[in-house]
């Protein structure tokens, strides 16, 4: 099947129905009004609120422990606290009958097919088609959250296909597609499913992608590694203060996924989103960009993204494009190879420049590449290597 097919003639022909051409265009498919009022940012457990018996779409979980009864998630550094009939942070971990288990094991409520752009990824197979997917829930409660109808509710309150991972393996080899997503909600949330089917992936010569908030305990997160090839890592501020008012989070935990990512060798890619009030300090910026060149190096390129009224947060302002030029030039200024602009489609932030010789290697306007210049991995003007991942086999 050919790639040059639209996502909506791809889910179609999958059979997936209505609500799957709803998400091709959306990335989700909610069945709650977007007016109705979400829990609060403060992240704690849901009493009373587990199902009274595993499910279909329920598997035990693979990082917990137990105190008679009780149990302790050990999958973020959330690590919940659940008495029999509680559920978690996340909304999609349940202690049933002195049991951790996943409510988000094959029930997807979003499958998509995006451009590798849209992630983002811009030195990870750039031009390629991603098949995407998630099931409801996050550990974190972003109060800009782009895709709260989904990341804010359980897994059993949305429409969702029957997909379990060896379907969604099937699935790339109808479609042709080499990449997968984990991604639009937290794929921790769904960690053992994302798990189980990166691992099926693996074997079956796919690659797979994470696209997180980074909020992981690190043996989970090393476990993953082996069966992950991509990464972007939203690093939302520099500034413990702001991880708990804006996100329900904290910094620490998300600088040890940059690095274990970067010991594991799985390529990864930062993400900044730029909210106005909340992201505006110069100093902060040069910190962060002080501390990726210290730990993690210069080569790993890092988006700072263009914020647009969301959710909890529509009384902001769009962020100011200069904001994020400065922050681009302050990045690059500071020693980081490839800084990018993102949200501000035909801005020249958006493309990629040699660092060594600083002639243009892909043009970019939104998710269109208007011309390539790496060959074999390598800058066409002047034969400096370019970091990333360059030809999918």
């Amino acid at each position: 099947m050919s790639q040059n097919m639209t996502r909506k003639e791809f889910l179609k022909t999958l059979g997936l129905g209505a609500c799957a051409l709803y998400c091709a265009n959306r990335g989700f498919c909610p069945l709650v009004s977007a007016n109705e009022k979400a829990e609060s940012i403060k992240g704690e457990i849901f009493k009373n609120d587990a199902p009274s018996k595993p499910g279909k779409w329920s598997i035990e979980a693979f990082h917990y422990e137990t105190e008679g009864k009780d149990v302790r998630c050990q999958l973020c550094p959330h690590e919940c606290y659940l008495t029999p009939g509680d559920r978690g942070v996340c909304r999609s971990r349940a202690n049933i009958k002195g049991k951790l288990y996943s409510l988000s094991y094959g029930n997807p409520c979003a499958v998509n097919v995006d451009p590798i752009e849209k992630k983002p990824l811009f030195h990870f197979y750039p031009g390629t088609s991603v098949f995407s997917l998630a099931v409801a829930g996050c550990n974190f409660r972003c109060l800009n959250c782009q895709n709260w109808e989904i990341s804010q509710r359980r897994p059993e309150d949305l429409e969702h296909y029957d997909l379990f991972p060896e379907d969604v393996i099937k699935l790339m080899k109808k479609g042709g597609y080499k990449l997968i997503a984990y991604t639009y909600s937290e794929p921790t949330s769904f960690y053992e499913y994302m798990y189980d089917t990166a691992k099926l992936a693996k074997e079956s010569g796919f690659k797979s992608l994470w696209i997180s908030n980074g909020y992981i305990n690190e043996m989970p997160l090393v476990e993953l590694a082996r069966y992950i090839d991509g990464a972007n890592i939203n690093l939302k501020s520099f500034e413990d203060g702001i991880y708990q008012k804006l996100n329900g989070g904290t910094l620490e935990p998300v600088l040890n996924t940059f690095r274990t990512l970067h010991e594991e060798g799985v390529w990864f890619e930062i993400t900044t989103l730029v909210v106005p009030t909340y992201l505006d300090d110069r100093d902060m910026i040069k910190r962060m960009c002080a501390w990726i060149l210290k730990d993690l190096g210069p080569d790993y390129p890092l988006h700072f993204i263009r914020f647009h009224p969301e959710y909890k947060l529509t009384r902001l302002p769009s962020t100011p494009i200069e904001t994020l030029e400065e922050f681009r030039n302050i990045a690059m200024k500071e020693g980081i190879h490839y800084v990018y602009v993102g949200n501000v489609p035909g801005h020249e932030g958006e493309s990629t420049y040699c660092h060594n010789c600083k002639k243009i290697l892909i043009e970019r306007n939104g998710y269109v590449l208007k011309q390539v210049n790496i060959e074999n991995g390598k800058c066409k003007f002047c034969g400096t290597a370019i970091p990333g991942r360059w030809t999918v086999k």
